[in-house]
């Protein structure tokens, strides 16, 4: 029996970053996967905050020397990788040194918004997708966290729709409380738009802010999970509307078999074995 592939797209993992109720789901929902039969593939960006002696990342040669053009500019992506022993998992890393060498996530020691976190986010989104490309590994399930990852549902269902590596794949977008109050550059909509989408498939970013990417992220997904255990009501209101599969905020001693059983049945529409 195939295994069923599940692709983990995260802003934050412990313990790379600070443990936050993202970065604790993002360290223990693969494992967990992982031990219930799927296969799984993890990603992180390499935020320059991350130790890397200490982390033991290593660049991984054969999948980093690609150029990514943001904005009609050429931007090389390197990919690392590290391990979690007691996971026996792999975690990869989206690095640039423009993009991901400074020394902090999404804001600068005076805790103002990094001008470029559109920028930033488009890159990441994008260097996942051609890193799995280049893995030659076809996810049945893409399960994206975090707003940094909120670009993947739009991305995988227009411009990647007909590749053979992400035809069939199921994107799941699970909303937290990660909230932000800055708006991201007005023109983030032009610069994450590629070949295959049209305006209609990001109009809800017209506006660029936190609410806009996580609307623009539940009506490009195939299914959402609520993350954190209470969200705005325009959300509710937007899951609701879409009448997508939705799995309601679980208990985070016991969500494994929910998020695993969940993942099975919106496989089982389309007949993919589960495993």
């Amino acid at each position: 029996m195939e295994k069923a592939k599940v692709l983990f797209i995260s802003h934050e993992i412990h313990p790379y970053l600070e443990k936050t109720d993202l970065g604790k789901v993002s360290r223990e929902l693969p494992q967990g996967i992982q031990e219930r039969g799927k296969e799984i593939r993890t990603f992180m960006p390499r935020f320059g905050c991350i130790n890397e002696r200490r982390n033991q990342l290593h660049e991984v040669i054969r999948l980093s020397g690609m150029n990514l053009i943001i904005d009609e500019t050429d931007h090389p992506l390197i990919i690392k990788v590290a391990s979690i022993q007691a996971a026996r998992m792999q975690v990869y890393f989206i690095d640039n040194e423009e993009y991901f060498q400074r020394k902090a996530v999404f804001r600068d020691t005076k805790k103002k918004f990094f001008k470029d976190n559109d920028d930033r986010t488009i890159f990441f989104c994008r260097g996942v997708l051609e890193t799995v490309k280049k893995l030659g590994w076809s996810p049945d399930v893409i399960h994206c966290h975090g707003w940094m990852s909120s670009l993947v549902p739009a991305l995988v269902k227009n411009s990647y729709k007909d590749d053979p590596i992400f035809k069939d794949s199921k994107v799941v977008y699970s909303l937290y409380d990660d909230h932000f109050e800055e708006d991201l550059n007005e023109d983030y909509a032009r610069k994450a738009m590629m070949e295959g989408m049209t305006q209609s498939h990001l109009k809800e970013l017209k506006n660029p802010n936190w609410e806009a990417m996580m609307l623009n992220a539940i009506n490009q997904s195939d299914a959402v999970i609520q993350g954190a255990e209470d969200l705005h009501s325009s959300l509710k209101t937007a899951i609701k509307k879409s009448q997508k599969p939705f799995l309601d905020y679980q208990d985070p001693e016991t969500y494994m078999d929910s998020y695993s059983e969940f993942y099975d049945e919106i496989l089982a529409e389309d007949g993919v074995l589960a495993g």
